[in-house]
């Protein structure tokens, strides 16, 4: 063969290689000419519009933008014909043909020909929807989440399987070591992965043709710090069948992961006083070890209904929050402190019953002195039930057994504690 069809044969698989990437991308992608006519996309985008590829070529992309978004979105368009900027990000609402709105956050960036003259326009978009509606939720529920989404990052890379040649894009290798970066290897690409998730990497099974498509998650060492990526693999066959090229889209989930952690945070988090709430409380209690028993202090306020009624609910709300961190400055470093609804708090202490009477009386006694708001103070104690356990038992009879030592205590007098063994443990 000699070189021209060498460099034809290359640049065909070059080509062969976009086009997958391009069609089998997990994100939207769009080519738009001068005007903002879509010239072609792929099945990501069509997904999103609500339309066939057939149907979304040659439509201006005004005919699925919200009407309420448009105007920023041609100003940026505008601005870029202008040679004010080379591209722009900007986070707007498709509507679909049936009124259906999809939020998507979209990038934007301009291809020039040889006279820098903008020929094209290519346009990354992502799905957001699922996460403006969980924002929203969680609104609901007392937080405002910001879930401004970056655009994705990262890139391509091959690895043919006869020679086990591997080669990142130039634009991946940019990702990792930043800008004029070489490309990377396998041995490179590899030493970037954090040691420990290199076996969700391997490439084994698509390599001996066991598997056609893959997904792994792993973390990646770049110029930015080391990152979450996500990383679709697929493999090309030959006409016989046997395994040729692998192709692999690999995406900055940095964000997205860090959105999920925070949000599994929150919940089981009570905003108010900072405490666990009941469903972070039961998820570490199943964690807690001991080798001496385990104690747990049902907590009840004594007195906070009559301050609130007086003085509204801000100033109830101000005392939950005191007495948290009254609480919190008796417990140990191991203890687990929740609020649970109310003026109710729970407390799970690893140790000897003794040790649990103690910790009792101790708190007993941090809440005796007047908890001072403003110019206020408030004479607000609590009641204590407690019962221990010299083996874990399911944390809803041990709960149910301490409320009802919590209101005897209650009941005679207020102010107290009252502790036993369980007596099903």
């Amino acid at each position: 063969m000699n070189k021209g069809s060498g460099d034809a044969s290359d640049a065909h698989g070059r080509l062969a290689l976009f086009d997958f990437a391009f069609q089998h991308a997990p994100i939207g992608i769009a080519l738009v000419d001068i005007c903002g006519h879509i010239l072609r996309g792929n099945a990501a985008f069509a997904a999103m519009i609500g339309l066939s590829l057939e149907e979304a070529e040659g439509l201006h992309f005004k005919a699925f933008t919200h009407p309420d978004d448009l105007a920023a979105d041609l100003n940026l368009f505008q601005e870029v014909l202008a040679g004010k900027r080379d591209g722009y990000t900007i986070e707007k609402r498709y509507l679909r043909p049936d009124s259906t709105p999809v939020h998507v956050h979209i990038h934007v960036a301009a291809m020039r020909d040889s006279k820098g003259e903008v020929v094209r326009f290519i346009s990354q978009i992502e799905d957001i929807t699922k996460s403006k509606e969980a924002a929203r939720e969680l609104a609901e529920r007392a937080a405002m989440l910001s879930l401004a989404m970056q655009a994705l990052r990262g890139g391509f890379w091959h690895m043919d399987v006869k020679s086990e040649t591997f080669e990142t894009s130039d634009r991946l290798a940019e990702f990792i070591d930043g800008a004029q970066a070489s490309r990377l290897d396998l041995d490179g690409y590899l030493a970037r992965i954090n040691p420990d998730d290199l076996a969700a990497a391997d490439l084994e099974p698509l390599m001996q043709g066991a598997v056609d498509q893959s997904v792994a998650e792993y973390r990646l060492k770049t110029i930015n710090g080391e990152r979450f990526m996500r990383c679709d693999r697929r493999l090309l066959r030959d006409e016989d069948g046997t395994p040729m090229r692998i192709v692999g889209v690999t995406i900055d989930m940095t964000q997205e992961r860090l959105k999920l952690e925070d949000l599994e945070r929150r919940s089981e988090t009570d905003l108010l006083s900072g405490l666990r709430n009941r469903r972070g409380f039961e998820r570490a209690f199943e964690t807690l070890q001991s080798a001496s028993g385990y104690c747990i202090l049902a907590i009840d306020l004594d007195g906070f209904k009559a301050v609130n009624d007086r003085y509204g609910h801000a100033m109830g709300d101000a005392i939950l929050a005191a007495t948290a961190d009254r609480l919190m400055r008796v417990v140990g470093p191991n203890d687990l402190v929740a609020r649970i609804g109310g003026d109710e708090f729970l407390i799970a202490h690893g140790g000897a019953q003794e040790s649990g009477v103690r910790l009792a009386g101790k708190l007993v006694s941090a809440m005796r002195p007047p908890i001072l708001i403003g110019r206020v103070a408030s004479d607000v104690g609590i009641s204590i039930g407690g019962v221990w356990a010299q083996h874990k038992a399911p944390l809803e009879q041990l709960v149910a057994e301490a409320d009802g030592l919590l209101y005897q205590v209650k009941g005679a007098g207020k102010g107290g504690a009252r502790f036993s063994a369980s007596s099903k443990a």
